[in-house]
């Protein structure tokens, strides 16, 4: 491998790039698995441009060749963080077999002092020792479409699971109505019930509210209607009857489908809907072609349920000598570090967890009553 210089790298906004450009991404993601999740594409990549005016990316080339891409956010103090970061559950810079880099050099090239991430591959060896910690993110290894139902399906591949799931399908369908799955729904309505749900969920659990930020709901909005072979926003949905109990909305490339934004209506919580919504897609990935389905880092227990085995994923700060620079670790890595000690430990979790869920209640209930006396006010 030989390193770039900064005559071999050069600096695009995400829609500037050229359908060239586009193309040999693309390659990089074919010929490299580790590539082919969808965040690390160009069309994630071009909608934060949408809507992230900071949103760059780093050609590097040989020969005038190119063969690697780098997507980032710079700040005005030249503080940079991998594309999407907060939304992104992978991060990295896609290249083609064989292509190395030096670190403090692309950063120099990008303008950058700082460099965040919290999703990298773990192949990103370069950027290795910026590395503060990495962390388990859980995936399923899918077969091509399996013949039979997707009963059959869910015996064979969760055996400890089927029974009790399938009870509880069987269940809602008598109580509700038959219960009916649909992998890529195509009825913005229905993203706008997803996004309702997780906003309630949000609030429950004092979260911060993602879709309370007109940027994220209109990037959302954008991805759903990207139709490409390397990317594809999927919204899947779950009926009983006619009403609609969960969804999920994530991307896909050709091999590798991101689980993203799941949520469910409160009123159907007993029958695990959550639970049913990502077998029931499980299944249905592996019928249209995935691979292999991320979850992304973070521990939930269903992740544990059914994941086939884990990815790493680190995250760190790649820095260059420079005030910012050192400023800017100073003020994330405690934070980071308090909270991952939080994530790590059950016995801190748990409290901290109950926490956010009394204070969501509180937001809740103040917010319900000014609502109510909102009309006497005026």
């Amino acid at each position: 491998m030989r390193s770039m210089s900064n005559a071999d790298i050069t600096i695009h906004r995400p829609d500037e790039l050229s359908s060239s450009l586009r193309r040999a991404w693309h390659q990089a993601m074919d010929e490299s698995p580790e590539y082919a999740n969808p965040f690390l594409a160009p069309e994630f990549a071009i909608g934060i441009g949408r809507y992230r005016g900071g949103a760059r990316v780093a050609v590097l080339r040989e020969k005038g060749e190119p063969v690697g891409f780098l997507p980032y956010e710079r700040n005005a103090f030249g503080v940079g963080r991998a594309i999407g970061l907060g939304l992104s559950d992978c991060q990295a810079l896609v290249h083609r077999p064989g292509v190395g880099w030096d670190s403090q050099e692309l950063l120099r090239a990008c303008g950058l002092s700082v460099f965040e991430f919290d999703h990298l591959v773990e192949e990103q060896k370069p950027f290795g020792r910026h590395v503060t910690g990495t962390f388990a993110s859980p995936v399923i290894d899918l077969e091509g479409g399996a013949a039979g139902s997707y009963a059959e399906w869910l015996r064979g591949a969760y055996p400890g699971l089927a029974k009790t799931t399938l009870k509880k399908e069987r269940r809602v369908g008598r109580d509700v109505g038959e219960v009916r799955f649909v992998f890529d729904e195509r009825d913005p309505l229905m993203l706008r019930r997803l996004m309702e749900w997780k906003s309630a969920q949000y609030r429950r659990t004092g979260r911060m509210d993602r879709f309370g930020k007109p940027w994220i709901v209109g990037l959302v909005d954008h991805l759903f209607q990207v139709r490409d072979e390397h990317f594809t926003g999927v919204l899947s949905v779950l009926y009983a009857g006619d009403r609609p109990v969960a969804a999920h909305f994530g991307p896909r490339s050709s091999t590798v489908f991101a689980c993203w934004f799941t949520a469910y209506d409160p009123e159907f919580r007993y029958y695990s809907p959550g639970l049913i919504m990502h077998l029931r897609m499980a299944e249905a990935a592996g019928r249209h072609g995935v691979r292999l389905m991320d979850f992304g880092r973070g521990d939930k227990e269903y992740k544990d349920w059914l994941k086939t085995r884990e990815l790493r994923v680190g995250e760190g700060f790649a820095t260059r000598p420079h005030p910012v620079a050192a400023a800017h670790r100073m003020w994330r890595r405690p934070v980071r570090g308090l909270r991952n000690t939080v994530l790590a430990h059950p016995t801190l979790r748990e409290p901290a967890d109950q926490l956010l869920k009394t204070v969501g209640t509180l937001r809740t209930r103040v917010k319900a009553d000014s609502n109510r006396a909102e009309p006497h006010a005026r």
